[in-house]
């Protein structure tokens, strides 16, 4: 078994911190890949708690910083609208 599979179905989270070397760039295309396979609906704020629970001790590897920033990132506001809901002069 790869990991948990109610929070890391496809084991990628878990390959993640197999592989030697990885970089924090390729654990943020991993990441990506693992956000988009979480069905509608899921919680993904308490999955990536849980993950940081599990994997927190290793505070040193690149996945852990990205757990850690989807976690700060999800919880940031973010701007609505855009261009279209300016005001015209």
């Amino acid at each position: 078994m790869k990991g948990d599979p109610r929070l890391d179905p496809k084991g990628l989270i878990f390959e993640s911190y197999r592989i030697e070397g990885i970089t924090a760039a390729e654990c943020r295309s991993i990441f990506l890949d693992w956000a988009l396979s979480m069905p509608v609906g899921a919680d993904t704020m308490a999955m990536l708690r849980e993950l940081l629970d599990h994997y927190g001790d290793h505070p040193d590897h690149p996945m852990t910083g990205v757990i850690r920033e989807g976690l700060t990132r999800i919880n940031a506001p973010r701007r609505r609208g855009g261009w279209r809901s300016r005001p015209r002069d």
